[in-house]
């Protein structure tokens, strides 16, 4: 990731909370999520501090995924102009080949329902469904992870 991308990217996180799980989360419940577009020095060290893959179409970003040391991909996001075209496959699939590579024996998340759909056909299992409390608004979200097989 390019770090002069990370407000763009904030713009892609935004539009894909707003518009984009519009199917799976009320009004309130997407304005609690992304109350405004993320930017600035502290979301570029989020991303930054951790191994983030863009999606780019003719060179503007439509979409990214990240991954920690850890195994926990803590954002995973694509444009709603961009969904269900195969960007968060693409993604997801280089960033599992990346894990391989580190030798992680997981990955793990917590997922929305927008995007608990693709890591399921990738193979991933949901441990528990949990809800949080963001400025008073309830949101479910999914525990889930993947066991890497061949890992070191």
């Amino acid at each position: 990731m390019d770090p002069a991308e990370a407000d763009q990217l904030g713009t892609v996180f935004f539009d894909a909370v707003r518009q984009g799980a519009a199917g799976f989360y009320d009004a309130d419940q997407r304005r609690a999520w992304a109350p405004r577009v993320p930017a600035g020095p502290d979301w570029a060290r989020r991303l930054t501090g951790q191994q983030t893959l863009v999606a780019r179409v003719a060179g503007k970003p439509v979409g990214f995924m990240t991954l920690d040391a850890q195994g926990y991909i803590d954002l995973a996001f694509v444009a709603p102009a961009h969904q269900r075209q195969g960007v968060g496959g693409r993604l997801y699939a280089r960033l599992e080949g990346l894990a391989q590579e580190a030798g992680l024996e997981r990955l793990h998340t917590q997922a929305s329902h927008l995007v608990r759909g693709l890591f399921e056909q990738q193979g991933w299992s949901v441990l528990r469904e949990q809800q949080s409390d963001r400025a008073g608004v309830t949101l479910t979200n999914f525990v889930m992870e993947k066991r890497l097989s061949g890992a070191a």
